[in-house]
């Protein structure tokens, strides 16, 4: 069932006003793939812009709280927690791996995306003017828990 369709199709924003309130997690993940003189250089702290994992951890967060003004439908949160890790992944990728946690009365998904996928784009955006042929892989949602479908993990 798509809860964000009502009886006759149209899109409506999910009542989770009878729903508990339970301690929720998600994990996401996003992936840069970029040539390895540019991985070199982020990690050697030599871009001009400054520290590229830095800004894209803030971004990461920064977009987090801000999911619900991004994807229709989304209720406003109050997150309690939001880390945004960022490390190479072998000689040219960065594996960004965001996780949101709240007590509240709906998950957390979207919000962990969207801090991975924002970490990726911020990212991109610092580095295309040495290497605009990056590209951003495997944005998808690691685990969740919490709420009525309880734990849920990605197969490996």
């Amino acid at each position: 069932m798509l809860t964000h369709l009502d009886a006759q199709g149209r899109a409506n924003m999910v009542d989770v006003t009878e729903k508990a309130v339970t301690a929720r997690e998600a994990v996401a993940e996003a992936r840069v793939r970029m040539l390895p003189s540019t991985l070199a250089m982020i990690q050697a702290g030599g871009h001009p812009k400054g520290d590229v994992f830095a800004v894209a951890r803030i971004a990461g967060i920064q977009a987090a709280k801000k999911t619900h003004e991004l994807i229709p439908l989304c209720h406003p949160l109050l997150l309690t927690s939001i880390k945004v890790e960022l490390e190479p992944l072998g000689e040219d990728a960065v594996r960004i791996v965001a996780r949101c946690r709240l007590a509240g009365q709906t998950g957390v998904e979207m919000e962990a995306l969207t801090a991975a996928s924002v970490a990726a784009l911020t990212i991109y955006d610092m580095c295309k003017a040495v290497d605009r042929g990056m590209t951003i892989e495997c944005v998808r949602l690691l685990e969740k828990s919490g709420g009525k479908t309880g734990h849920w993990e990605a197969e490996a």
